[in-house]
């Protein structure tokens, strides 16, 4: 296998707050006792401050989820893990290297060229299947036109970094605080070395009519927060102001002849419940144990894609549906609870308080279904490692 990367690690990137679905995938690739043992700041739950009470309220994953605790990362130190983990594994990595075409024979996607950075050399590679974690560059989706977008999500994030902050006591004090604002929210992630990360969240035609830089925008947000600036009162700011546009998008199919999509490629979902990397790292574990089982048995290549997709759109759906009813910041917390039962347990087999934290969580048996794995496993295909 193997894997071009357009920079080379350790490189910053944006997504610090992990939820528990993606300790499953941790622990397939070998990896939950080094990211345990690396001091990260233990996230036991959620804290809100959001719906029509205005009050703060949280919520413990061990309430909902088949793990206690997940972790808040600096995604520079906790992506180098996992490529130190995929080098171990056997992929050849090539960093510095951006990718200039993608190479197709009629339909079928056959491979890819690239240059490393510096050089006009173009390197071509051939494979049996190509997997597209470009992000939101979206290499095959912009060249294959698949990007749909979500336009009641189009949102522009703003952050910075400050030390000093004042904490939660005791199971609290790694919890993500997320805020509502009257025209956007806020976040609030703490790291274990003191540092924490502070961001603002707007709907792009909100920021686009005020008449003030997106440093003031961020500035006036925190001052007027109860929480945040509550917990920022010590604090001082000690990094530059970054900004993204988080216009959410689905691509209309996520793998085709020789090729898949996984992660910000095949679908970039709305930042407020941090569900990004555990987007990503289960798309990229059902694709590997789709190509797995594509290379055992070639001609079955189209139902395993449509197996891929089909597991992977449900979860990436109902997280979408989710977010649009939490975006009405004036219900009672019991009707945020109700939404997600509907969407992920409309028998009701659960409390919907527990409903809630298993699909914030990434855990829901709805979601994660039956595993990437066990569906394969249903359709007599060899999984990874069998």
């Amino acid at each position: 296998m193997v894997v071009i990367e357009k920079e080379r690690f350790p490189r910053y990137h944006i997504g610090e707050s992990l939820i528990p679905g993606v300790h499953p995938i941790l622990a397939k690739l070998e990896a939950s006792g080094e990211v345990d043992s690396a001091g990260l700041c233990r996230k036991y739950g959620v804290t809100l401050l959001w719906g029509r009470t205005r009050e703060l309220w949280s919520v413990d994953f061990s309430e909902g989820s088949d793990y206690d605790y997940i972790y808040q990362v600096k995604r520079a130190e906790f992506d180098n893990l996992l490529m130190r983990r995929a080098r171990l594994h056997g992929a050849h990595v090539i960093e510095d290297a951006n990718v200039t075409d993608v190479l197709f024979e009629g339909d079928r996607c056959v491979g890819v060229r690239y240059t490393m950075n510096g050089s006009d050399q173009v390197t071509e590679i051939r494979a049996r299947m190509v997997v597209d974690a470009s992000g939101q560059s979206r290499l095959l989706a912009r060249r294959l036109k698949l990007v749909e977008w979500h336009d009641d999500l189009k949102n522009v994030a703003i952050w910075t970094y400050f030390q000093g902050h004042l904490t939660y006591g005791g199971r609290k004090a790694g919890n993500i605080l997320v805020e509502n604002m009257s025209d956007g929210w806020l976040w609030f992630i703490p790291f274990s070395d003191n540092t924490v990360s502070v961001g603002f969240v707007a709907a792009a035609a909100v920021v686009s009519k005020m008449s003030m830089s997106l440093h003031d925008l961020l500035e006036k947000e925190i001052a007027e927060s109860l929480e945040v600036s509550r917990l920022l009162a010590p604090a001082r700011r000690v990094g530059g102001i970054r900004t993204t546009r988080d216009w959410s998008y689905t691509c209309r199919r996520f793998g085709g002849p020789g090729y898949l999509l996984v992660g910000d490629a095949a679908a970039f979902i709305d930042p407020l419940f941090s569900t990004g990397v555990a987007l990503a790292m289960n798309s990229g574990s059902g694709a590997a144990e789709a190509i797995s089982a594509i290379l055992a048995e070639p001609a079955r290549e189209a139902e395993l894609i449509g197996l891929y997709e089909d597991t992977h759109r449900s979860f990436v759906d109902s997280i979408i549906a989710f977010i649009r009813y939490f975006y009405d910041p004036d219900k009672d917390k019991e009707f945020y609870w109700a939404e997600a039962q509907s969407i992920v347990d409309p028998g009701k087999e659960r409390s919907a308080r527990e409903d809630f934290i298993s699909l914030i969580s990434g855990m829901s048996p709805t979601l994660t279904g039956v595993s990437f794995e066990k569906m394969f496993e249903k359709r007599e295909v060899t999984p990874i490692g069998g």
